[in-house]
This record gives structure tokens, C-alpha cells and sequence, in this order.
């Protein structure tokens, strides 16, 4: 009898990072340790529909169509009539309907285990205007905002945003990702089409101040405590006015990637120790990767990513494989986390009873 545990690898979905998704399931998919886990690749069409696959490819509506069994003796999914259960899931969905809680809620509700922080954790983290705010409830350093709702779009004003935050400025949706719906703009008309672009994918915007200076990125992992890898550092190409979506993933010749960036020992110790304190304050759970600024005005917490990628050219498993934990093993701690997780989680009481007769 194998003790081999199942494990639901979903991804793609309903985001704008559909395709990162895929890329990133991809490798966990070929990285996970087979000896130990039975990756049940579960992709998720751009249109909501759920699909069993044989392995995790693009082509996602390839697969057979599965529904969810929704009873709680036997939560899990059913595919032409065949069950399937999971031991664990692990969802590699970036952004919405992923990242934001959606899922974890469904997983949570059918008492699934799954890799990543929960409900709260999760959502709270997504929305960068609550994340910011819980981060400076906390007193963590975040970047000058301020956040306009469509309805009030009428209120939004070039003339107050840079006399308030200087010009250049950033305009970034609310609740995206790999810097879709983010603009660098310095004149009314860039203002003015950069608001649309970011309304198109979010209700919400942020209007905030640029910071020049340098892209560091810190890698969290594990609970009860969590740790911090040592930084690395984005260097980007000065053909690109920012760490856009394209010089993430579409141009491999875009960024210079250093694991471990070139810090001194006290600049290195704070922003571990800031990474450490955001991950905590927004209730995150197994693991996280926080994105900073290192500028001549301090360090300042860009936001902070609860499934972050692990395609080839993801920060989070390098900055993790230069402490000297490779890609499997990476996998299977962080399976070992969801699951002595959910052990803990397991302990408290369901039921209470009252004195009163009702």
C-alpha cells in the first residue's frame, strides 16, 4: 500500500496571471518530490470552468470537466463519475479568484489542507490599500498613497496628486499583480490614461509616490517562527521605466537578478527584519515574498505577494536554493507546513454548549 500523499495542484483561473499560473505550476509539477506526493494537476480555464489533467500544459480545457463534492465525508472532486480525494492542496493561482482568498475559503470549507495563508491572510495582503494600512497600523514604513473608489472618479485630480506626491507618480490597481494595471506617469494625459487603464481591471486605485532607488525582494517560510532568506535584487534594464509585466516575464534580457543582493550587514538585518514583521502584521501563514524599496529616503515595503512565483525566472525559490534549500525541498517543507498546520488548526473546539434553554 503506497503512503504516497495526493496533492491538488491547482492553476491558471480567472486572473489577469493565468499564464503565470501555468508557469508556475509547471515547475512544482516537475520538481515535486514523487516518492512522497501525487501531483492531481487541477487547471482552472479563464472562464471558471475546472478541469483534471494529466499534467500542467496551457491547453487546459484539454481535460476531463470535474465538479466539487461539496459533503463533508467526502470532500474533494468527482471527474466522469470518479472520486478524488487530496490529501493537500496547493494552489499556484496568482491573483484574483487565487490570491485573494476565494479559494482558500473553498478549501477551507471542504476541509482540504492547503500550502499558503488563509482567508484573512490573504485577502487582506491582496488589497494594497487595506495592506497598507494594516502595515502602518504597525508601524512599518509603506510608500505615500492615497486610494480613489470608481465612484469617486470625478474627485481624482492631476493638480492635487503632484503637488501632493511630486511627479513622477505611480497609479497601480488595487488588487492585481505582476505589476498589470500599474502606470509611471509624469504629465495630465499619462495621469489621465493610466487611470483608465488600472479602472479597467479594479474598482479601487492607489495613486502613490515614485521612489527611486533599488528592488530588493525577501523570501518568508514557515510558521511558529517564520523565516527570512537573505535579500535578493532586481536590477532592471534602463529600457524599461519600471519592473512593468513584460520586463517580468516576456523579456528575458530585462532584469539582472542578484541572490543575495549587495547589502551591508545592517541594511541586510532591516530588511529581514521588516519582511518578518510585514509578514506577521498581515496574518500571513507558511510562506510570502515581500517586495521593498531601498532608496536614500529609507526602506520602504512595496507589498507583499502570498503565492509568489516559482517559474525559472522566480525570486522566491532562488533566494531560497542560495540558503541551500533546492526546489524539491523547498516543495516538500512547504507541504509539511500546510499539513502540521492543519493539525494545529484541527485542536480547537466546534461546539459550544450554553446553559441556556433555547
Amino acid at each position: 500500500m503506497s503512503n504516497k500523499k495526493n496533492v491538488a495542484l491547482l492553476f491558471g483561473g480567472r486572473s489577469v496571471e493565468h499564464g503565470v499560473s501555468v508557469n508556475s505550476a509547471r515547475n512544482i509539477f516537475e520538481y515535486i518530490d514523487k516518492d512522497k506526493f501525487v501531483p492531481v494537476c487541477i487547471g482552472l480555464s479563464t472562464e471558471g470552468k475546472w478541469f483534471l489533467k494529466s499534467s500542467v500544459d496551457k491547453d487546459i480545457e484539454t481535460g476531463q470537466e470535474i465538479t466539487l463534492s461539496t459533503d463533508p465525508a467526502r470532500p474533494g472532486f468527482i471527474s466522469d463519475g470518479a472520486f478524488i480525494k487530496p490529501d493537500l492542496a496547493f494552489p499556484v493561482l496568482h491573483g484574483t479568484d487565487g490570491e485573494d482568498g476565494s479559494i482558500q475559503g473553498m478549501l477551507t470549507a471542504l476541509q482540504i489542507p492547503f500550502v499558503g495563508s488563509g482567508v484573512l491572510g490573504s485577502a487582506v495582503s491582496m488589497n494594497k490599500v487595506i495592506a497598507k494600512q494594516v502595515l502602518q497600523s504597525n508601524g512599518l514604513p509603506v510608500v505615500p498613497f492615497e486610494s480613489f473608489h470608481a465612484s469617486d472618479k470625478k474627485l481624482i485630480d492631476f493638480e492635487k496628486a503632484s503637488g501632493k506626491f511630486g511627479v513622477p507618480m505611480m497609479v497601480k490597481s488595487a488588487s492585481l499583480g505582476s505589476s498589470v494595471g500599474v502606470s509611471k506617469v509624469r504629465t495630465r494625459e499619462e495621469f489621465l490614461a493610466a487611470l483608465e487603464e488600472s479602472f479597467r481591471y479594479d474598482d479601487e486605485v492607489i495613486i502613490e509616490k515614485f521612489i527611486p532607488g533599488r528592488e530588493i525582494e525577501c523570501a518568508i517560510l514557515g510558521n511558529e517562527p517564520p523565516r527570512a532568506s537573505r535579500p535578493g535584487e532586481i536590477i532592471i534594464s534602463k529600457k524599461y521605466d519600471f519592473y512593468n509585466f513584460d520586463a517580468k516575464y516576456v523579456d528575458s534580457e530585462a532584469v539582472e537578478i542578484k541572490v543575495p543582493a549587495e547589502l551591508n550587514a545592517e541594511t541586510e538585518e532591516k530588511v529581514r527584519s521588516i519582511s518578518l514583521r510585514a509578514f506577521q502584521a498581515l496574518r500571513c501563514q507558511d510562506f510570502a515574498r515581500v517586495d521593498l524599496f531601498l532608496s536614500d529616503q529609507g526602506i520602504f515595503i512595496n507589498e507583499i505577494n502570498t503565492i509568489p512565483g516559482f517559474t525559472n525566472s522566480s525570486m522566491y525559490p532562488m533566494m531560497w536554493k542560495e540558503q541551500g534549500l533546492g526546489f524539491t525541498d523547498l516543495i516538500s517543507e512547504l507541504l509539511h507546513l500546510a499539513e502540521e498546520r492543519w493539525i494545529k488548526q484541527n485542536r480547537f473546539n466546534r461546539n459550544f454548549q450554553s446553559s441556556l434553554k433555547f
